[in-house]
């Protein structure tokens, strides 16, 4: 059939991926498509590993286009300093949350990494900022991201001086959907606050079921590293 590729043929598939190139310039740049410009920038980084040209079009998608997910990756470029960009986590932290308010497929990621960003402090002027972390961590959660749920039951568990007061019931409300959304240790904390009766009332029958739920999750955990390692 006419237009199908021919994937054993090196000659052919360099000039099929150097076509899409031109064609997600042209959406990007000509069209003035965002989308055409993130798929430009995912084409430069993981095609063609041009990461200084991705770092460019991540740029002008984010700041010119207000594109979410390109603000969230232009931010995990500035995390690590990739493409030539500053390595700087307070302009990492800035694109993370115009992608967190934004919206887009990683606009979830981007929330939980500003509640990482806060909670550890390296990102803010005053060190961290543990009512800011509170926040995003909950965005992500409500967003059904498992890590930000599991973080939010830490906090509550440990407190701090800072406006978080301990509170075990609500620590065991954020394990219990960390544990749904599976997470291994929300599973476990999950079972060892109802075996302790913490933020609850003792219950030995799910503790046992969060238990067994915890060491299912961690099998499957390693038969997923060990597929990956075949």
């Amino acid at each position: 059939m006419a237009g199908l590729v021919n994937f054993k043929d090196e000659k052919e598939v360099k000039e099929f991926l150097d076509n899409l190139g031109v064609e997600y310039s042209f959406q990007c740049y000509k069209e003035k498509d965002p989308e055409g410009c993130q798929r430009l920038a995912d084409y430069m980084d993981g095609v063609k590993k041009n990461y200084e040209s991705a770092a460019q079009v991540l740029k002008h998608n984010c700041e010119t286009n207000g594109h979410g997910d390109s603000c969230y990756k232009l931010g995990a470029y500035h995390v690590t300093g990739k493409g030539g960009v500053t390595q700087c986590l307070k302009t990492a932290y800035s694109c993370f949350l115009r992608s967190c308010h934004t919206g887009g497929k990683k606009s979830i990621d981007a929330c939980h990494n500003i509640g990482l960003l806060a909670h550890d402090g390296r990102a803010m002027e005053g060190g961290p900022d543990l009512k800011a972390a509170q926040q995003y961590y909950e965005k992500a959660c409500a967003g059904g991201f498992a890590p930000s749920c599991f973080n939010l039951s830490a906090l509550f568990i440990e407190g701090n001086s800072k406006g978080i007061e301990p509170d075990m019931t609500q620590a065991l409300k954020f394990a219990n959907r960390a544990c749904e959304l599976g997470h291994v240790w929300g599973c476990a904390n999950a079972s060892r606050m109802y075996r302790l009766g913490d933020g609850t009332e003792k219950d030995e029958k799910k503790a046992e079921d969060l238990k067994n739920r915890a060491k299912e999750l961690h099998t499957q955990e390693k038969e997923r590293q060990l597929k990956f390692g075949e």
